[in-house]
């Protein structure tokens, strides 16, 4: 019996079993994962600002690539800012994390059902722990959602595509029934990850319009695509209401997704991995329901700390037509760096609220202010 047992090797799930086994050496613990690899087909990606500098300093190794700065473009405004992002693979996270791990890595483990200290497998196989965490992934819940979809393709061009800094959001594309960018990072000289991405209003990808959307992008660059070598997808959920209460069902921990530990705006979930996986190795002794009751405490203070992003969703989602969800965002951009760094790190104050509703609204009044409440 291990102290430890986390189902789902995402990136939570890894996460916090690698740190477990760095932090707490004297801690066993087992991960499970169903898939052949850890992580799937992902990439994640987080302001260096987002983290503190000894956060920073343990997830180095995870980090493929890092730029000191990014651009972002709409019809009326393109900038540049200068904070430094970072990129993790699901390769370079498989390959970290699981010659970390060694044998205490189960692959292509199903597991069928789950209790607070057991596991049993798909293969009628109990496996027995301290404490059972569950890392699976999001799953359905009960709260208003709006949705982040994307379509990305890994590509090798020609020739040098020339661009040295990710291009987070580029909204000078076409805004078809939603809003719409393109995401690019270049890996290296001649290769790019682009993705295709809306806020969307249902969670489904068109996999056919999005290909053809990063082929028009490509070709109004003059990139020439020899190989598009992987592509992945995925919605993320946007909240936009409701209770933290509605991702924690039953009596097993849960961390990442599952848990609703993820930016509610943007979708991004690696700060809130990190954070989790420290608050874990922190925690003595491991037992359910200490387990349980942190991290849920710790789920329930961001969730309730982020009502202002559920308020700008809504805004986003409801208040604005799809035609108009683009000036939300350009407006955005306009604001000071170091907001747009709190932002993106859940870090907003209330001047900071003041100074993002200040201004002239870049959508009606009167719909702006039917959706003040949850």
């Amino acid at each position: 019996m291990v102290d430890v047992l986390i189902v789902g090797g995402g990136l939570a799930g890894s996460l916090a079993a690698w740190h477990l086994r760095m932090a707490r050496p004297a801690c066993t613990v087992t991960l499970l994962e169903a898939g052949p690899v850890l992580g799937g087909n992902h990439t994640w990606s987080f302001h260096a600002t987002d983290l503190a500098a000894a956060s920073r300093r343990w997830i180095a190794p995870l980090v493929a690539h890092r730029w000191p700065r990014h651009d972002v473009a709409f019809p009326g405004r393109r900038r540049t800012i200068d904070h430094e992002y970072c990129s993790l693979t699901s390769s370079r996270l498989h390959d970290v994390v699981s010659a970390a791990l060694g044998d205490t890595l189960r692959l292509g483990t199903a597991v069928e059902t789950l209790t607070p200290t057991a596991v049993r497998l798909t293969t009628g196989e109990v496996l027995e722990a301290g404490v059972v965490i569950d890392a699976r992934g999001g799953g359905p819940v009960e709260v208003p959602l709006g949705w982040q979809t994307f379509l990305g393709q890994d590509v090798v061009c020609e020739a040098p595509h020339g661009l040295t800094h990710p291009m987070l959001m580029d909204a000078t594309v076409p805004q078809d029934g939603a809003f719409k960018f393109i995401y690019v990072l270049p890996w290296s000289a001649d290769r790019l990850l682009i993705e295709d991405t809306a806020y969307a209003d249902t969670p489904g990808v068109d996999a056919a319009a999005a290909r053809r959307a990063i082929a028009r992008y490509t070709e109004a660059r003059g990139w020439r695509v020899r190989e598009v070598v992987r592509e992945e997808t995925g919605s993320l959920p946007i909240p936009l209401g409701g209770r933290v209460d509605a991702f924690w069902h039953g009596d097993v921990p849960r961390i990442g997704m599952r848990a609703g530990l993820f930016h509610p705006t943007t979708g991004y979930s690696l700060p809130d991995a990190v954070a989790t996986a420290e608050q874990l190795a922190a925690m003595d002794p491991f037992t359910p329901a200490r387990v349980y009751s942190e991290v849920r405490i710790l789920a329930t203070r961001r969730w309730q700390a982020r009502g202002f992003f559920r308020l700008l969703n809504r805004w986003l989602f409801r208040a604005a037509q799809p035609s108009e969800r683009a000036r939300i965002l350009e407006q955005f951009y306009g604001r000071p760096a170091d907001l747009i760094a709190r932002f993106y790190g859940a870090r907003l104050t209330a001047g900071d609220h003041l100074r993002l509703v200040a201004g002239r609204p870049p959508v009606a009044v009167w719909r702006a202010l039917a959706h003040l409440r949850e």
